[in-house]
């Protein structure tokens, strides 16, 4: 009798820091124990709109927007992003004060996203413009705003572009609270059943484990997803 499988799409963002972790799982390197895993990449702000519309089986998401979806999804024990004096920062193409950021056009990376939360108790009432991550760097470098709110690599490579940090929100959270900044996790939908859900949180945990154990491949594989950064920093990165 043919074994019956189950089909599991796994959504996260395109870093380098996801594909390191699901390394294992999109070059079939680990036992799926009857699952089907696919893959699907999108920015934050968009996985944290499909979660609410209950869309995938799992799936990174913004700490900030899981309020929303928490009678739908439960938090993995894995993968869950930390910053520990480091996090989402706020850069421009000059030094500012806050008084100044108070007048400035921000780009961010979206409402539903933990560094907008964040921004929000560090400064509230900023004027501010919704766009994808990875194009904002560009956006403040090209004068399309006066600020913007960066997250992933773009924190490593800002000053690439000749761009100043003004405020780095991790370092920020750490001097106000003492405390590490939760960023985003993985949740998994809870209408596949227990008994799936600790299946699928298992194999996760497995992905994790082997791309630590077998670093420089998963690396290697991540620097596929990396913008504009070498090895040295991708690996810093993840």
């Amino acid at each position: 009798m043919a074994i019956q499988t189950k089909t599991i799409t796994i959504a996260h963002s395109p870093d380098s820091d996801d594909a390191f972790m699901f390394y294992a799982l999109a070059k079939d390197k680990i036992a799926t124990q009857g699952l089907e895993v696919k893959q699907v990449l999108k920015d934050i702000q968009s996985l944290n709109v499909d979660a609410i519309n209950k869309t995938y089986e799992v799936s990174a998401i913004s700490f900030a927007a899981y309020p929303l979806v928490a009678d739908n999804y439960a938090l993995m024990p894995c993968g869950a992003s930390i910053g520990f004096k480091y996090g989402p920062m706020i850069v421009a193409r000059k030094p500012m004060t806050k008084e100044e950021l108070q007048k400035a056009k921000v780009a961010i990376p979206g409402k539903l996203t933990t560094a907008y939360l964040y921004l929000q108790i560090y400064q509230p009432g900023l004027d501010v413009v919704e766009m994808p991550f990875d194009t904002i760097l560009e956006a403040v470098k090209n004068g399309d705003v006066d600020a913007g709110l960066i997250i992933h690599e773009g924190q490593l490579t800002y000053q690439n572009l000749g761009l100043t940090q003004i405020v780095d929100l991790g370092q920020w959270w750490f001097d106000l609270t003492g405390l590490p900044l939760p960023l985003g996790g993985n949740v998994v939908r809870k209408d596949l059943g227990m008994e799936t859900m600790k299946q699928v949180t298992k194999l996760l945990k497995e992905a994790i484990v082997f791309a630590l154990d077998h670093r420089a491949d998963a690396l290697e594989y991540a620097l596929t997803f990396a913008r504009d950064m070498d090895k040295i920093l991708a690996e810093k990165f993840v």
